[in-house]
């Protein structure tokens, strides 16, 4: 099993930029597959961002060009940069790994763009 841990949420203006950060409480250099989500108020849970152990990468297309994710096996931590910020990106972000079929899930990190 792995307990997830986000930081780095916060308050920025419209266009700034973040950088989440989720701490994994054991070696991630097998986990297959990790993840960011966010739900925003009212709206359902949505698939940000996925990286695979391989490095490949996929985004959702509204943050495409904007958010990058990554991993670094060696801290067990994984990323996600976030820039050029929009309004709709407000939402609660989780970090999740699915770890011999199981998915794991952080308790999430409140992100807010506002003017």
């Amino acid at each position: 099993q792995v307990q997830l841990v986000e930081s780095g949420g916060g308050l920025v203006q419209p266009g700034g930029s973040l950088r989440l950060s989720c701490a994994a409480s054991r070696s991630i250099f097998n986990i297959a597959v990790m993840f960011w989500y966010r739900q925003a108020p009212g709206k359902e849970r949505e698939l940000v961002a996925i990286i695979h152990s391989t490095g490949n990468t996929n985004y959702v297309d509204s943050v495409k060009g904007r958010f990058t994710i990554s991993r670094d096996n060696a801290k067990n931590m994984l990323y996600l940069q976030m820039n050029s910020l929009k309004l709709e990106d407000t939402a609660v972000y989780v970090c999740s790994a699915n770890l011999y079929g199981i998915q794991y899930w952080g308790q999430g990190t409140q992100v807010t763009v506002s003017s």
